[in-house]
């Protein structure tokens, strides 16, 4: 073998994300695109805003003494300011460019904050159902996932969290809105959570951080607000990225936000600026750091994905599918009509459409769709739909 042995363990794990995006390719080929109904993975399909594309041209056109050099590796000084003042009304906070690390997407600014804060053994806790690469993120720097159950809406489960919280709880990550859910989680529930982790802090004698995975922030509907979670406990770290909100996952860019009043502050800084310096992202491309002040605030028609959910939601109410209608990003989480979510996504397979069973991310007895896709797919997606429920 020569290959890691832990490498060659995940890869015959691979996610299921992965490879029903992969069959679909198959069945594309063998059937014809417009026949396939792919809602396996999360890739915007809306153009990103005039305003990127002006900025990306300003910035490219560009020329001055070492642009395209080494910068200090939490970012461009101006560039992390121009972050923070355009974040700092939005977490309810007074920030500085300190306060913000630029990193390769809100993946690589996880998996700083992972290098900086776990020792070997440390546990993560997570809400499930979850995004299943935390796993190996919190594995990648010696850490353990562990998940929490839910509520049976999605929403934070705070007595389950509590009965999970120990003396190697070092991390807790929550993703609001969810992915798969598409669950948003309550001002309310996010303070009572902050008081449990003081509370099981001042127990245990622990430090426990509190990060908000956010990138699906700006994609919310019905006037719904995403509270922010810097008032609700001060050991709090914010990761996100543009990947979403610009449709620009492929450029890999986003940013770290630290609570100014977390308690380590001092500390947490110049370490998430090692880490990513020694896990090689070294920085952010300079190239869209510099876009990034020409766009804050910008963002794709948010309420073409509400239109896109409202179609998909209609379609599976008319099927007879039994599901929480998401607030925000851009996935549905239905119940699978039968007990075997994997053998119910086979059926659908059968019928061309292409989901991701719950099972793929902790949540077994549903399967995920991510409607980020043209109207016309959701649209045609309709009878074969209702054939696979008839089928039950």
């Amino acid at each position: 073998m020569t290959i890691a042995a832990k490498i060659e363990e995940t890869l015959s794990k691979s996610s299921w994300i992965r490879k029903m995006f992969e069959e679909g390719g198959r069945l594309k080929a063998l059937h014809g695109a417009d026949k396939v109904f792919d809602f396996s993975i999360g890739n915007p399909n809306l153009e990103p805003p005039r305003a990127f594309q002006e900025a990306l041209e300003k910035v490219a056109s560009q020329k001055g003494e070492n642009i395209h050099g080494y910068m200090p590796n939490p970012g461009y000084p101006a560039v992390r300011q121009a972050i923070a003042d355009n974040v700092g009304e939005e977490q309810g906070a007074v920030l500085s460019a300190d306060d913000i690390v630029i990193t390769c997407g809100a993946a690589g600014g996880l998996n700083i904050i992972l290098k900086a804060l776990l020792n070997p053994g440390d546990e993560v806790l997570v809400p499930r159902p979850f995004f299943v690469e935390y796993t190996f993120y919190a594995d990648n720097h010696g850490g353990v996932l562990k998940t929490v159950e839910a509520n049976a809406d999605f929403t934070l489960n705070l007595a389950a969290m509590e009965a999970a919280i120990t003396p190697k709880t070092k991390v807790l990550i929550v993703n609001s809105p969810n992915n798969p859910t598409g669950q948003i989680y309550s001002k309310e529930s996010l303070s009572a959570l902050g008081e449990l982790l003081e509370k099981k802090g001042a127990e245990f004698g622990t430090t426990i951080y509190l990060v908000s995975d956010e990138p699906y922030r700006k994609i919310v509907f019905d006037s719904t607000v995403i509270p922010p979670v810097f008032p609700a406990y001060q050991n709090t770290i914010v990761a996100t990225s543009h990947s979403k909100d610009l449709s620009l996952p492929g450029e890999r860019i986003g940013y770290l936000i630290v609570n100014p009043a977390c308690s380590f502050r001092d500390q947490l800084l110049p370490a998430l600026a090692l880490t990513n310096r020694i896990l090689g992202f070294v920085n952010a491309p300079a190239l869209m750091q510099r876009v990034l002040p020409l766009i804050q605030g910008a963002s794709v028609d948010i309420d073409a994905y509400r239109r896109k959910r409202d179609l998909l939601c209609d379609i599976l109410n008319d099927a007879g599918y039994t599901f929480t209608t998401p607030p925000g990003a851009f996935y549905i989480f239905p119940k699978s009509p039968i007990q075997d979510d994997v053998k119910f996504v086979g059926m659908l397979q059968e019928e061309l459409i292409l989901a991701v069973p719950g099972t793929g991310f902790g949540g077994p007895g549903y399967f995920r769709l991510a409607f980020c896709v043209d109207d016309g797919t959701i649209e045609r997606s309709r009878s074969a739909f209702k054939r696979a429920m008839d089928r039950i």
